[in-house]
């Protein structure tokens, strides 16, 4: 099937379901890791509380979520997963996948909009599994009251009273929390739950998972000017 240039091709049943129709059962889809490199040394996971904060009322629920369960599936199956379409949609409660208008092919269409998905060809998407921050031009159409909090998040910008000693102690109780197993999501969100700030918590949750197993003492930190 030649599909013209410019037309939308998700989630067409035919090319999708590669055979899989005519059986009667669900149409499939290849999901693969979106490799960004550049995106993955400042990015931020799917499931972290800034996602949840900046993204969601980027993207909408719906996309989000869509966004959180590919990731969930890429953790588990690096090298790529098939997914049966209509079971993706009825577990976030969107019906079945039915058509490009439908709720959940409307949920894929603004992860490809927004970056953070796209089409390899009509079976196969690829996803981003460490998300970019918010671009300006979106954020400027955000809240006042987000925009302000978004600035905490800047590590250009870390806050005046963080010292070398804040940092070193915050790295601490990150890498107990890691080697623990929580993931960096669950690290960040614990660290602001202690009061941490934002930026530190997310620096601290990278650190901490990018220290090596047998690593045991944590370098200090140069003092912030």
């Amino acid at each position: 099937m030649t599909v013209p240039p410019g037309t939308s091709t998700f989630p067409q049943p035919a090319p999708l379901a590669r055979g899989s129709v005519e059986a009667g059962r669900s149409p499939v889809l290849r999901v693969e890791a979106w490799s960004d490199p550049a995106t993955e040394s400042i990015g931020f996971h799917p499931r972290s509380l800034y996602v949840e904060t900046f993204w969601l009322p980027v993207l909408g629920p719906s996309a989000t979520w869509l966004l959180r369960q590919l990731v969930d599936e890429l953790d588990a199956s690096p090298p790529g997963v098939d997914l049966q379409l209509d079971d993706v949609a009825r577990s976030l409660g969107l019906g079945g996948a039915g058509g490009r208008h439908s709720a959940f092919g409307r949920a894929i269409e603004r992860c490809v909009h927004f970056g953070l998905a796209r089409r390899l060809d009509p079976g196969r998407l690829a996803v981003r599994c460490t998300v970019p921050p918010v671009p300006r031009r979106h954020l400027i159409r955000l809240p006042v009251g987000l925009q302000e909090r978004h600035r905490e998040w800047d590590p250009g910008e870390p806050p005046a009273a963080v010292t070398a000693v804040l940092i070193r102690r915050t790295r601490l109780v990150a890498l107990d929390l890691r080697l623990l197993g929580v993931d960096p999501p669950g690290i960040e969100r614990h660290l602001q739950r202690r009061g941490v700030h934002p930026s530190l918590a997310y620096e601290s949750a990278r650190w901490a998972w990018s220290t090596a197993e047998d690593e045991a003492v944590v370098p200090m930190p140069q003092p912030v000017p």
